[in-house]
């Protein structure tokens, strides 16, 4: 696989005013913010879809993506990922052989448009409701590893730290280390990063689970199935569709984590010992 340069740019400095309300006095500071941008993606040269993204690790979030839309079924089927700087906004160029064209220029047919809810441009309920392949692989894993996880996250989101504005997505090893984390301004995007990531270094995401510091979407769900990862654990609650596609594709799911507690939704194997 050929990736073009990789061009990153995550945060800028913002001149602001911090008002003063419980207390008196202002002051004039410098504060961190996360870049969020649209990037255009190009699947064999046809416009697949304009996602709003933090512009950094675009490499990882191609392959990702191009996995969680299920345009490919391995990484090694990406020829290349070409990402170029456009006036306000990134293009993101994926190269497919044939074969794998012809499959994105079909789904590219049931698209107007895409935006972070995951919905937009898809023509019927049919199409977002398709069945998930099952849950195949299994992992051992205890409460202290899921807090230990938990406990570490924060370390792992360096622009999180700097900007308070960004989501995270981590994997985490049965014994609750993370071996590898993203971040983004859209959680989606986040845990594309990771998946892609993961693809990159050669880690299986049927080794581990998944923690991501944000609400639990049906799209959440249906991506770590697609990318075969056994559990995820989210910080917020689920909804309705992301419990309910946890149930029917058998993943462990784990929700409102926190220092003291957390939720299991579905744990069919008993992975959580």
């Amino acid at each position: 696989m050929r990736y073009g340069a990789a061009m990153n740019q995550d945060m800028i400095d913002l001149p602001v005013r911090r008002l003063g309300l419980g207390e008196p006095g202002d002051t004039e500071l410098t504060r961190g913010i996360p870049v969020e941008a649209p990037v255009s993606i190009e699947v064999g040269g046809i416009g697949y879809a304009v996602m709003m993204a933090t512009p950094a690790d675009l490499e990882d979030y191609a392959i990702g993506f191009a996995l969680g839309e299920g345009l490919i079924e391995t990484p090694g089927q990406i020829g290349r990922v070409d990402a170029h700087p456009l006036e306000g906004g990134w293009a993101l160029r994926i190269w497919l052989p044939p074969e794998r064209n012809a499959l994105a220029l079909e789904r590219a047919r049931k698209r107007v448009s895409e935006s972070s809810c995951g919905l937009c441009g898809i023509e019927n309920i049919e199409e977002v409701l398709r069945p998930l392949p099952p849950v195949t692989a299994r992992i051992t894993t205890a409460r202290d590893a899921i807090a230990a996880a938990l406990a570490a996250l924060h370390d792992h989101q360096p622009l999180g730290r700097a900007t308070g504005a960004v989501h995270a997505a981590a994997f985490c090893s049965p014994a609750g280390a993370i071996l590898l984390a993203r971040e983004d301004v859209g959680r989606h995007n986040a845990l594309d990063k990771l998946i892609g990531a993961l693809a990159r270094e050669g880690i299986d995401p049927a080794t581990g689970f998944i923690l991501l510091s944000a609400r639990c979407s049906y799209e959440l769900v249906e991506k770590t199935v697609r990318a075969g990862c056994p559990m995820l654990v989210t910080i917020s609650a689920p909804t309705s569709l992301a419990a309910t596609r946890a149930v029917q594709a058998g993943l462990t799911l784990v929700t409102l984590a926190r220092a003291d507690s957390a939720l299991v939704v579905s744990d069919p194997h008993g992975m959580i010992v």
